[in-house]
């Protein structure tokens, strides 16, 4: 006995004589409704399986609106769950599936209780097939069936695939707004022309049916070569056998194109625009036609309701009207070809077959199509006795392939066809004849073997076993045919023929699950045959459907996770519709300023001409129309700088006249704008008529005296901005010269990420419109409390329902029903979230995940089912901060709730809202960390903002340096008020410090970058003639120090440079602390230092190289000179602001940055705060703590001087190319003895630090 098997995964079968047939109920003259078996109790089979159905014969086609269900009577037989079927022909049935794609229908309950469905949008079938899924476990299947519906009524032609209807207008048609072609049809052809529409110019529209999607095409003229511009892609598998609705609709500006239930939009080409209406209006030459123009293939199927606008094309044809005529074959009813397919749904599906015997003399001869979505799964197997062995047909990365396997090896290995996965219906034929073996796919021969080994089977002898290797094929076969007799698969379903198991037969039920596609923001979508995955590679978005964006909304929201200046993508609206943009953002102390730039923000010079009539000038902007739209509508400020520059050409003339030069600007095209720079707008005037100051009294802009003069300023009414043109009339007269400047449009300030609700009461709450999230949804928010548990938000549904909770104080849960129960996806934190600090919640659902992260803890998924709900249907408020039932209510800061990219108004509501406020303050205590280098976090209304008064450093988060560039005869010197000024004036300036002040400790920190050694960094001196010096000087052949001394004692630490670069580079922090007071100092010295004794050999070099971040205790020397005119410094000498501190120490990765703490006091240091320790006289203390320190320090910077060494080329690559060879460092003979630098006053005492 031989055996075919078809999709198995284990070949191993359960012999069974239990079959049943189910009965079939015809009734001819049915209209209302239709009931069955009411006097007979209901229908119940023989056996209670899967594999039973009950079939209705509704005698012609009928539109059926509702199914009513009860079980059988007196019975404890009833469904709990079905499926409905349809047909048109009593083969090819069609599941009916939900509007979430669900198809499983709820049953009953008990035997007597009627459930009634109404099928959303009525079917039009002739049989209607009931399976049952599951019944009363404690009974059997039973059912009593009533159908609701109404009598059906068409015009249908069938077109044999040389045939056509030609309709052609008349003369001179009444003019139409709109026109509509529409029409349903069915084919089992993948491809042909259905129907093609021609205007006067020979300009024309077709819809081709290729590959089972419908395409429509504009082609430029009926002889051309070219194949026409394809302007829309709908649909897929279309090509079913079953009825498909298809509408093409003309607009004004648009062509919409459904296919059944998925619309698709394209602008009307240019040559299309008044196409239809000079067509209607001149000529009679436009045809609608089914004739091949793009495609080699005509249309073969049936067609139903040609409609034409209000005309049935195939209701005139059919009684022979003279604007439509047929040609070639066309009948008016639909002759439907009857092909049995089978659908393998899941690895538990397989097809048995008997063989035959004249395969024992080794002829094999099968074939059969198939369609899939997979790349993988085995099509067929089979044993040959004689040769022993076996062989297996299946695909492999979307190829077919054959193996024949003998005692386990595989013995022989073709493959033929590529990208067989694309659910289209491919042929596959496998005929061996005695030494020749031979597959192939698709008509197309793809291998062949001459040779046929010995084979044999590679299970036991005496076992019927054998395991498929291959993974289960999921799809449809049809026309299976065996020794060229085809295979009657309606004999299988009833058990007369071979074996099944888990099979859909006389069906197809293949999907396409990308078509509509539900991936978002233009993911690419795959499928296999359960799933579908989307690409989001290609877009700024991420998720299982691509529905997130990677980025932030504004520059704000980035400044605020720590970023700096810099370009960056900005996503306005989150997950909506706009695209992510590329803006540069310039981010300050206190805004974040997002800059728009366009094709010309230089001053443009436009010189007279009498042969001009004026100057016109477009500004292209880098963001598209929506983008500049949102980002204007959520910043708090927007600007744009207007500039004009004019001699002898003037803008308004006169106050009342009209004006000679105007801009547009504002949302879409823009309106025309006669206010300048800097004044309101409507005020026909410039920034001098709003000051009252201008060149002339009489005029309102300087420009109108006729002068040379200057109209500049600021636009800032956020209604007319952005400009969009530049109109300058008054360029034609000798002399007449002008200059204008449009500069890029800057935005600050996030309405939306600060906008938030202060929650004092478990029992208020926020209520805004129903959430619409049907099939994806995301929600964020961030939220401050210190509450351990509470609802952020619920929306509540008939069934459905969503809600996010903090249900301890270590983790949040998002949960949610669609229909399929309830669901959890929760996050635990390994930190509290009710530490009253902002943490952020982002939840997401879409039809295939939901997904919920908080902070930057990992995000937990939960897997949606394949074939559930998808769809959240709610239709409660949405209630924000607490319940409906008023329970477990939020206490807290709820701020930036955006659903879906839009962020909901919580400020508005709050302030109509008893319990709740608007705004939440606090915000330092979670961003203070962003203010670096002692810059100090201040509150604002909204936000926050970094003071660096008393930093070295500048920028938004005081982490910018403030670098200047020193030459020999540079002297920066910081000067102290003295004690008695201080009391006469009171001065709130950051930089004035009093001499008064002692210090018993220093906190000094700089950067520097030189080729001079030795040389003098830092110098401080007191009225009392003491004074510190930073020095560097040379230790040995290849090590340099920086040297801090004071009189009592003398400390080192070392830097190991080398001669391998050019340029020494450090960044130090040194803390010092004495028991001598430095008592009235004077003045700071950065550079070369004036007349002072002991020190001359040093003065007279000064410093050369680059000086940064320079901090003496709270005092910032380079700071107040480059960047605070007013405060007291002066300058000699060249001093450049620079980025030299910057580039010697981000842009190079060695560079040495360390802190020494030289303090007596054990315990750590706040670099951030001066250092003022208590002095201990224990001098064996202070110097093991010395001891240990050096040491350390001087080891760590030896194993560093080393790595730097190294890395020789890359400080080479990184030197400025004007610096100096390094000259040879001699040392400067220096100790903490002061008779060792000359001869003092006995008064005098020096510090060298």
């Amino acid at each position: 006995m031989f055996n075919l098997l078809f999709g198995i995964h284990v070949c191993n079968f359960l012999s069974t004589n239990l079959w049943t047939t189910s009965l079939l109920y015809s009734h001819q003259n049915w209209m209302g409704s239709f009931k069955v078996a009411a006097r007979t109790g209901g229908w119940s089979p023989l056996v209670s399986d899967r594999y039973q159905w009950f079939e209705v014969d509704l005698g012609r086609r009928t539109c059926i609106t509702a199914v009513a269900t009860q079980g059988r009577y007196g019975s404890s037989d009833w469904l709990t769950a079905y499926l409905l079927m349809f047909s048109d022909t009593g083969h090819n049935w069609r599941q009916h599936r939900q509007e979430d794609s669900f198809g499983a229908f709820p049953g009953n309950s008990n035997a007597d209780s009627v459930v009634k469905y109404k099928l959303k949008q009525p079917v039009i079938a002739r049989y209607l097939r009931l399976i049952p899924l599951d019944w009363n476990p404690s009974g059997r299947i039973g059912l009593r069936l009533e159908i609701y519906g109404c009598r059906y009524t068409s015009d249908v032609a069938n077109f044999d695939g040389s045939s056509s209807l030609v309709y052609r207008r008349s003369a001179r048609p009444s003019w139409k707004a709109m026109e509509v072609v529409s029409l349903k049809f069915k084919t089992h052809k993948n491809s042909g022309t259905l129907l093609h529409a021609e205007g006067k110019r020979d300009d024309s529209l077709t819809l081709v049916l290729e590959k089972g999607r419908l395409l429509l095409y504009h082609q430029q003229g009926v002889s051309s070569s070219s194949s026409g511009q394809l302007l829309l892609a709908v649909g897929s598998l279309l090509d079913d056998q079953h009825w498909h609705h298809v509408k093409l609709q003309r607009l004004s500006t648009h062509l919409n194109l459904t296919v059944d239930k998925n619309t698709r939009q394209v602008h009307t080409p240019a040559e299309l625009i008044h196409w239809d209406i000079n067509q209607v209006r001149e000529t009679s030459a436009q045809v609608v036609c089914l004739k091949p123009i793009l495609s080699n293939k005509n249309f073969h199927g049936c067609m139903e309701n040609l409609l034409y606008n209000d005309l049935n094309l195939i209701h005139l044809a059919k009684r022979n009207n003279h604007q439509a005529s047929v040609v070639g074959n066309v009948t008016f009813s639909c002759a439907e070809q009857v092909s049995v397919a089978v659908t393998f749904t899941h690895s538990q599906s397989f097809l048995q077959l008997p063989g035959l015997t004249s395969w024992s003399s080794g002829v094999v001869s099968m074939a059969l199509q198939f369609r899939t979505w997979n790349k993988a799964g085995l099509l067929l197997t089979f044993n040959l006795l004689q040769k022993g062995g076996t062989v297996w047909l299946y695909l492999s990365e979307g190829r077919l392939r054959l193996q024949i396997n003998k005692a386990g090896r595989a013995e022989l290995e073709l493959s033929a066809g590529s990208g067989l996965n694309d659910g289209q219906w491919h042929y596959v034929e496998l005929n061996s004849r005695h030494d020749h073996l031979s597959i192939t796919v698709d008509t197309d021969e793809g291998a062949t073997c001459l040779v046929f080994p010995s084979l044999g089977c590679p299970a036991q002898e005496g076992s019927p076993q054998c395991k498929n290797p291959f993974k289960v094929f999921q799809g449809c076969m049809r026309l299976l045919t065996v020794d060229n007799q085809p295979v009657d698969l309606i004999k299988v379903q009833q058990r007369l023929l071979g074996k099944y198991s888990h099979l859909q037969i006389d069906m197809c039920g293949i999907t396409d699950r990308c078509s509509p596609s539900r991936c978002e923001h233009g993911g690419r979508c795959t499928q296999s045959w359960s799933t579908f995955h989307c690409n989001c590679s290609n877009g700024g978005y991420r998720g299982a459907t691509c529905h997130s964006s990677k980025y932030e909304k504004s520059c704000e929201v980035y400044k605020h996770k720590g970023n700096t200046s810099g370009y960056y993508h900005i996503d306005v609206d989150g997950s909506g519709p706009i695209k992510p943009q590329l803006i540069y953002c310039n981010m300050t102390e206190d805004v974040s300023w997002m800059v728009i730039r366009h094709n010309n923000t230089e001053l443009t010079r436009v010189h007279s001409s009498p042969d001009r009539h004026g100057h016109l000038a477009h500004f292209d902007y880098a963001s598209e129309e929506e983008q500049l739209a949102a980002v204007i509508s959520q910043s708090e400020r927007c600007e744009q700088e207007l500039s004009y520059l004019c001699r002898k050409s003037r803008i308004l003339n006169t106050p009342e006249g009209a004006p000679l030069a105007w801009w547009v600007g504002g949302a879409g095209p823009g309106e025309i704008q006669t206010h300048w720079g800097g004044a309101l707008p409507g005020s026909r005037q410039c920034a001098c008529g709003l000051q009252d100051n201008c060149l002339d009294s009489n005029h309102y802009c300087n420009c109108d005296a006729d002068l040379e003069a200057n109209d500049s300023g600021l636009l800032t009414h956020k209604g007319s901005l952005p400009v969009r043109s530049l109109v300058l009339g008054d360029i034609q007269r000798e002399g007449s010269e002008a200059a204008y400047r449009v500069g890029p449009l800057r935005c600050h300030g996030d309405r939306n990420f600060w906008n938030a609700a202060f929650f004092d009461k478990e029992t208020s709450y926020l209520h805004f419109p129903t959430f619409h999230g049907e099939l994806s949804a995301d929600i964020a928010f961030l939220f401050k409390t210190k509450s351990s548990s509470g609802v952020f938000l619920e929306n509540l549904g008939i069934k459905d329902f969503i809600r996010i909770e903090l249900r301890s104080a270590s983790e949040v849960v998002f949960s949610f029903d669609v229909g399929n129960g309830p669901l959890e996806v929760r996050v635990e934190t390994s930190v509290r979230l009710n530490d009253n600090r902002w943490h952020s919640i982002r939840a997401e659902r879409n039809v295939k995940e939901a997904s919920l992260r908080v902070d930057g803890f990992p995000a937990a998924v939960h897997e949606a089912p394949a074939d559930g709900h998808t769809q959240l249907q709610l239709n409660s408020q949405l209630f924000i901060g607490g319940t409906a039932s008023r329970q477990k209510g939020f206490l807290g800061c709820i701020r930036s709730l955006q659903l879906n990219g839009v962020t909901l108004d919580l400020e508005e509501r709050a302030k109509v809202t008893p319990g709740v406020r608007p705004g939440c303050p606090g915000h330092c205590s979670s961003y203070g960390s962003l203010c670096q280098n002692q810059g100090r976090c201040v509150e604002r209304v909204i936000g926050f903002s970094c003071d660096c008064d008393q930093s070295a450093y500048t920028g938004a988060f005081c982490h910018e340096e403030v670098s200047a560039s020193f030459k020999s005869s540079t002297s920066v010197a910081y000067k102290f008020k003295e004690s008695y000024e201080a009391k006469r004036n009171i001065s709130t300036s950051p930089f004035s410090i009093y001499s008064d002040l002692t210090l018993r400790g220093e906190n000094i920190s700089l950067s520097f970058r030189t080729s001079q050694c030795p040389a003098l960094l830092l110098y401080v001196n007191s009225f009392h003639r003491e004074y510190l010096a930073l020095l560097i000087n040379k230790h040995s052949e290849d090590h340099y120090i920086v040297r801090p001394i004071r009189i009592l004692w003398e400390v080192e630490v070392e830097f190991t440079f080398g001669l391998c670069s050019k340029w020494y580079y450090g960044k130090f922090r040194i803390l010092l602390t004495s028991d001598m007071e430095f008592n009235g100092i004077k003045s700071l010295i950065l550079g070369r230092v004036q007349g002072k004794r002991g020190l001359s050999s040093l003065a007279s070099l000064g410093f050369t190289g680059c000086l940064s971040g320079v901090c003496f205790n709270s005092i910032s020397p380079l700071k107040a000179a480059l960047l605070h005119p007013d405060s007291p410094v002066i300058v000699s000498g060249p001093l450049v602001q620079s980025s030299c501190g910057g580039s010697s120490t981000s842009a190079n990765p060695y560079t040495t940055e360390t802190t020494h703490s030289l303090s007596d006091q054990p315990g750590s240091v706040d670099p951030g705060q001066p250092l003022v320790n208590s002095i201990r006289s224990d001098s064996v203390l202070v110097g093991g703590v010395i001891a240990v320190v050096t040491f350390v320090t001087v080891s760590a910077m030896a194993i560093m001087g080393r790595f730097i060494c190294s890395r020789k080329e890359t400080y080479r690559k990184q030197e400025v190319k004007t610096a100096a060879q390094p000259e040879d460092c001699h040392e400067l003979p220096f100790s903490g003895r002061a008779e060792s630098l000359g001869a003092p006053s006995e008064n005098q005492k020096e510090y060298f630090i």
